[in-house]
């Protein structure tokens, strides 16, 4: 009887598990174009490394700074944190979390093409102990805990060594083959157990997940990308998938009149934005041409029409709230002006440029990018225009195909400078500087700024340098602004959404509960 009970518990036991697991079907306008999370530094791969690593820290809602796989940390001086680790973390591959782990990333990290601008400032990270990493930079930091919500830590000894082709399993390819691009093991919540890109990515939970503490009770999440905005709204209202991002402006009403699921937005952070190649394009390193290009772009216009309301029409990269946000930089449409600018350049009879951007990586990117085409005709440029996949767009941009490129940035560490430092640096392959600046605007009175505000713990001077970047980048015209977009969520009345959606655009997915 006794031996009977006990499989009979077992089993009920079983059965209860399987019925409290539960499955999300989730449709994004992309998937994850690598499973190395230091290959691309974008929204989406970010997004994809907060379901399959786990950070050090993490952005809350309230944007404030918790702690994931570190415990707790202390600033030691001006230049160093100390990270205390959690103790018993496993990797997907069953190797433990240590503080080895922790130092190899950030080494990596410092050589990635992408994320090495972030982390030019950063000395070799210090073990202390087999739980306790010492994060060393090389001039007093004031960002030095947000810049750690980048810091994934990989599995160093699942990725050190050669492959069966004979390849540094550690190496880091943007374009071609290399076995991080192909394989994985992290501390996140989700494996990937299935993968074809651009049709579906299978992540199904981790037996070992540290974090027992996390309500979430998803399992199994099935990624579909849908790029087209009406497949994705009507897969959404047919019940075919269960949770949709990002909404398009155009069907926000619709979904939020259907008693069958519900919306979720948040005011946005990301600048949306053009840039001129003055390396392509020798009337673009006139500032008055520059100009005219921004005066004759009616931002307010496509914010309000083309994006229904749900954008703030911006003027500078900082949104309200930034520390570098100048208040009295507006918004500049005047058709009359952008006209007689080109005129005092010496084009009035305008020009022929080639212009690329996304088709699924922004809301309405593609509209957007035909509705400034077409307004820059007015002023006498003709744009031809071309638009792609984001998975393909991202080789073309780093390329710099044509002369106008499209690219919108949301400030991870929630900061001014990051946005310089990316978009309109000079930019240097060596320290990683201006990595996204397509424009290939060039100020060194900006490139000293940028790095002073690294080093300036002073919150008041800090400001004024941060806002006297942003004046500089306006006053010459160092690209297009055209708005911050909303951030927006769909999906089915028992996903718990709101808990887990934040302005960094990367719901926590492993604490996402269905009822």
């Amino acid at each position: 009887m006794k031996k009977h009970f006990m499989l009979t518990l077992l089993l009920v036991l079983a059965l209860s598990g399987l019925a409290q697991a539960k499955t999300l079907k989730l449709a994004m306008d992309a998937d994850p174009v690598s499973l190395d999370p230091h290959m691309q530094l974008s929204g989406g791969m970010l997004q994809y490394s907060h379901m399959v690593f786990d950070p050090l820290v993490r952005w809350t809602k309230e944007t404030t700074i918790e702690g994931r796989l570190a415990d707790k940390w202390e600033r030691l001086d001006d230049k160093t944190v100390r990270f205390h680790l959690k103790k018993g973390v496993k990797f997907h591959s069953g190797n433990e979390l240590t503080a080895d782990d922790v130092v190899w990333t950030v080494n990596r990290l410092k050589e990635s093409v992408d994320f090495k601008g972030i982390f030019e400032q950063f000395n070799s990270p210090l073990k202390v102990d087999k739980y306790t990493v010492d994060i060393v930079t090389k001039v007093p930091y004031p960002l030095l805990v947000s810049t750690a919500t980048y810091i994934f830590p990989m599995d160093s000894k699942f990725y050190s060594g050669k492959d069966d082709k004979g390849m540094d399993k550690a190496a880091i390819n943007k374009t071609g083959y290399s076995f991080a691009n192909d394989n994985l093991s992290g501390t996140g919540k989700y494996m990937v157990s299935e993968r074809q890109q651009g049709v579906k990515v299978v992540f199904e939970a981790f037996p070992g997940y540290w974090d027992k503490q996390s309500p979430g009770n998803v399992d199994k999440i099935i990624l579909t990308p849908i790029k087209n905005d009406a497949t994705r709204v009507a897969a959404l209202l047919s019940g075919d998938v269960d949770f949709i991002m990002p909404v398009p402006p155009q069907d926000m009403d619709r979904i939020e009149k259907s008693d069958s699921v519900k919306l979720v937005t948040m005011s946005g952070t990301r600048i949306i934005t053009l840039q001129l190649n003055q390396n392509r394009v020798e009337a673009f390193k006139n500032p008055k041409v520059r100009q005219a290009i921004v005066y004759a772009i009616n931002n307010a216009g496509i914010a309000e029409k083309l994006m229904k309301g749900r954008a703030t029409v911006g003027a500078q990269n900082s949104p309200k709230g930034y520390a570098g946000h100048n208040p009295d930089l507006t918004p500049r449409y005047d058709l009359k002006k952008a006209k007689q600018l080109m005129k005092e350049a010496g084009y009035e009879n305008g020009f022929e440029v080639s212009m690329v951007a996304p088709n699924n990586r922004y809301v309405n990117d593609e509209k957007i990018a035909e509705a400034a085409a077409s307004m820059l005709g007015k002023i006498g440029i003709k744009v031809n225009l071309k638009t792609m996949p984001k998975a393909q767009y991202w080789d073309q941009f780093d390329l710099q195909v044509a002369d106008i490129q499209m690219i919108g940035w949301h400030s991870d560490t929630e900061d001014t400078g990051n946005f310089f430092e990316f978009l309109l640096m000079c930019p240097n392959k060596e320290t990683g500087y201006g990595q996204y600046n397509s424009g290939n605007y060039c100020n060194q009175e900006v490139d000293s700024l940028a790095l002073k505000v690294q080093a300036e713990t002073d919150e008041v001077k800090r400001t004024a340098m941060l806002q006297k970047m942003e004046k500089i980048a306006y006053d010459e015209a160092a690209f297009v602004p055209l708005h911050w977009q909303d951030l927006s969520w769909a999906g089915k009345n028992n996903l718990g959404i709101e808990a887990i959606v934040n302005v960094m655009n990367f719901p926590y997915f492993g604490d996402l509960v269905i009822k």
